[in-house]
């Protein structure tokens, strides 16, 4: 059995010289095919090119189609696969980054030395250590890819060209006076941070913050700014010394005031007494007054009532007498002379005569006396007509 399994060995063999087998066209072909898959799969693993990616979380990808020319933001994170030569995949850092102007030296594109700016008085400032902080927009990694390239390109050269010029444009828009002021150094950072967003977001960019420092100056002005600082300081001081003295003003104010509108209470209340207690007074006394003027009324009605009483009966009787003179008058007038005469007669019973006896005249026609002196008081002259004389003789 054993015999009859054993093949018989072919004739020539085996080979001469060990070398003379020839290997088949086929293999050469397979080998060639596996060996340059092997060197292609290594360039393509080297280069991360084998179709798949991994993205991570602080990553953001874009495929980009090399036929049909469109990009594609990937923003999630995880494996992502494309077709080689056909596609491409190009992953970036959307982690924020920080750009640094500080020290004196370059240290790389993202530390440059510090900024420095002229004010409009004319002083030089220096802000050391002011920090910029980026990032790429990760919806728009598409724009960074075209402007600045793959990798971490877009980190060496759009800041590093604007920011200098931009903040020192709108920290020179102000003096250093102004610029010791934090609320007007922070509106230039806020402006040349708006400036430089206005640029960067057509490339896929943005500021996140301007961390900006406090200005520094030469000695003479940090000298004169302190100074300033210590006056300000003072100021102060006396500010709010003048408000204590307002507000001591004020309560002193607010209390003689209270003081005086509890005196002017007071005094209301007592001019308010008086007045009432003169009302009171000024009716009492109108009653009063309208009593007396009532009885002084009534007492005049009544001496009125009186005298025209009395005037009526004076009347009367005046009238009587008048009539009865009228009748006396009247009946001298029919008497004539012989009245006179008699009232003549009656003047001269109260005259003494002192005749002296002696004649002038043998024919007198008139009679003549002289006063004795210490008669002439109780006497008077008297010229009694002849013709008087006679007729009263005659009668």
């Amino acid at each position: 059995m054993a015999t009859n399994d054993v093949k018989p060995v072919p004739e020539g063999w085996p080979p001469r010289g060990g070398n003379s087998q020839k290997i088949p066209a086929a293999g050469i072909l397979a080998g060639g095919l596996l060996a340059f898959t092997l060197i292609f799969g290594l360039v393509m693993g080297i280069s991360g090119k084998l179709g798949f990616v991994s993205v991570d979380a602080d990553q953001v990808a874009v495929k980009v189609s090399y036929l049909s020319g469109e990009n594609e933001v990937i923003n999630t994170p995880g494996f992502k696969i494309f077709i080689p030569i056909l596609q491409d995949i190009f992953l970036f850092d959307k982690t924020p980054q920080e750009f640094v102007m500080a020290g004196s030296k370059f240290v790389d594109s993202n530390h440059v030395p510090q900024l420095t700016v002229r004010a409009n008085d004319g002083s030089n400032l220096l802000f050391d250590d002011l920090v910029i902080q980026y990032r790429l927009l990760p919806g728009q990694a598409d724009k960074v890819l075209n402007d600045s390239g793959d990798g971490d390109r877009f980190k060496y050269h759009w800041i590093r060209a604007y920011a200098r010029s931009i903040l020192r444009d709108e920290f020179g828009k102000y003096s250093s006076e102004e610029l010791a002021n934090p609320t007007l150094y922070g509106q230039a950072t806020t402006e040349g941070e708006n400036r430089l967003n206005a640029i960067l977001n057509d490339h896929g960019m943005e500021i996140i913050r301007i961390f900006t420092p406090k200005p520094t100056f030469d000695d003479a002005y940090e000298k004169a700014i302190e100074d300033r600082k210590i006056a300000d300081q003072d100021v102060e001081r006396l500010i709010a010394m003048e408000d204590q003295l307002k507000r001591e003003r004020e309560q002193r104010i607010a209390a003689v005031e209270k003081e005086k509108e509890i005196e002017l209470r007071s005094l209301k209340g007592d001019l308010t007494r008086e007045l009432i207690d003169s009302e009171r007074e000024s009716i009492r006394q109108r009653k009063s007054a309208d009593a007396f003027a009532v009885e002084r009324r009534a007492r005049g009605m009544a001496s009125k009532a009186e005298m025209v009483a009395q005037a009526r009966g004076l009347v009367d009787k005046f009238t009587k007498e008048a009539e009865g003179l009228v009748a006396k008058a009247n009946a001298l007038e029919e008497r004539g002379t012989v009245v006179v005469r008699e009232a003549l007669i009656k003047k001269l019973l109260n005259i003494r005569f002192t005749l002296v006896p002696y004649s002038r005249d043998p024919a007198p026609r008139r009679l003549e006396h002289v006063d004795d002196p210490r008669t002439a008081a109780k006497t008077s002259n008297f010229r009694i007509d002849e013709s008087s004389f006679s007729q009263g003789g005659n009668q």
